[in-house]
């Protein structure tokens, strides 16, 4: 566990940590699990940041865009630079072949553009929308942890890599089902326990989690159909847009609970 830790630390964080000792598929499985956990230090900074926007000194919309600002510095922007190339990729034209060598590129398209300008605007929206109450707090945390299980959705079995080498490679198809579920039902609790202390139906969490892990397996799905597999690319377009998907549920949960 300790080297699936730091697999997982170096891959999702921007924070050092030493090297594992030993990499192989069990690892790798174990360091997709794990990547709610790299979530914490940014669901802190975004508890934080609800807590000063609750109390007037800042408002929501500014509170909502210094997390995602938050959030992009401490995962090395690595998410939002898949979300773009995976976007690339899939406007290339037909062809896995030709979409690949765009992904691989790294340089930033039309396409690629117009998916980070309009995730991270609903992002900020949906954010700013909840970052005022407790229950949205409560909310945008879970969102947030929630989004992390994207890389345990997009690696379970049976999913291939796109490429024979990268990090899809290293990744695609070591998570189990019963190591998915059992970090999903962790991340469940966590959010179940925020929404209790904020004095709010704890099955909410529910709604915001089932939302981001069906829009993971959706970005998966498609990239299996088009790429013929996954790549990091895919992972953190799939987080990205788990995120997004996540928020925007909670946004209305905490609309029409504020009714």
């Amino acid at each position: 566990m300790r080297d699936a830790w730091r697999l997982s630390a170096g891959t999702f964080l921007v924070i050092p940590v030493p090297p594992p000792d030993r990499v192989d598929r069990a690892v790798a499985g174990r360091a997709m699990v794990l990547a709610p956990a790299t979530a914490v230090p940014a669901a802190a900074v975004w508890l934080g940041l609800g807590v000063v926007a609750q109390t007037g000194w800042l408002t929501p919309l500014l509170a909502a865009g210094l997390a995602l600002t938050a959030t992009a510095l401490l995962s090395r922007a690595m998410h939002l630079d898949g979300l773009a190339d995976l976007a690339d990729g899939l406007t290339s034209g037909p062809g896995r072949s030709r979409a690949l060598e765009v992904m691989k590129r790294g340089d930033t398209g039309p396409g690629g553009a117009v998916a980070l300008v309009l995730v991270l605007l609903m992002q900020a929206a949906a954010l700013a929308g909840v970052l005022g109450t407790p229950m949205g707090t409560a909310l945008a945390v879970t969102a947030l942890l929630g989004s992390r299980l994207a890389p345990a959705v997009a690696c379970r079995r049976g999913v291939p890599p796109a490429r024979p080498d990268g990090l899809g490679a290293a990744v695609a198809g070591t998570v189990t089902w019963r190591s998915l579920v059992a970090s999903a039902l962790g991340v469940l609790l966590v959010g179940a326990a925020a929404l209790r202390l904020a004095g709010e139906p704890p099955y909410a969490a529910g709604f915001v989690l089932v939302a981001g892990a069906v829009a993971a397996w959706l970005v998966t799905w498609h990239a299996v159909r088009r790429l013929g597999g996954v790549t990091g690319d895919v992972i953190g377009a799939a987080i990205e847009v788990a995120l997004v998907t996540s928020l925007v549920v909670a946004a209305a949960v905490a609309s029409v609970n504020g009714r």
